[in-house]
């Protein structure tokens, strides 16, 4: 199953360099982070990144479904 980056570069049509694919993906794992840290500070979860991470994702994706009209 090819990933969401190879998806990207197939649609674009392009052919990334490893330097621009490993950017994307620091910044995709920065932003994880950076939300889950988020989560767990929002609702005193301490460090558990895992929880907040959990919460991130549901929350991203009800944002995503609401947006749609989907409730």
């Amino acid at each position: 199953m090819p990933s969401a980056l190879e998806i990207a570069q197939n649609s674009e049509r392009l052919v990334w360099t490893e330097e621009k694919v490993d950017k994307q993906l620091c910044q995709i794992m920065d932003t994880i982070y950076n939300m889950s840290v988020e989560a767990t500070e929002k609702y005193g979860l301490g460090y558990n990144l895992m929880a907040g991470a959990n919460i991130a994702g549901f929350q991203r994706m009800a944002d995503a479904m609401m947006a749609q009209g989907v409730f």
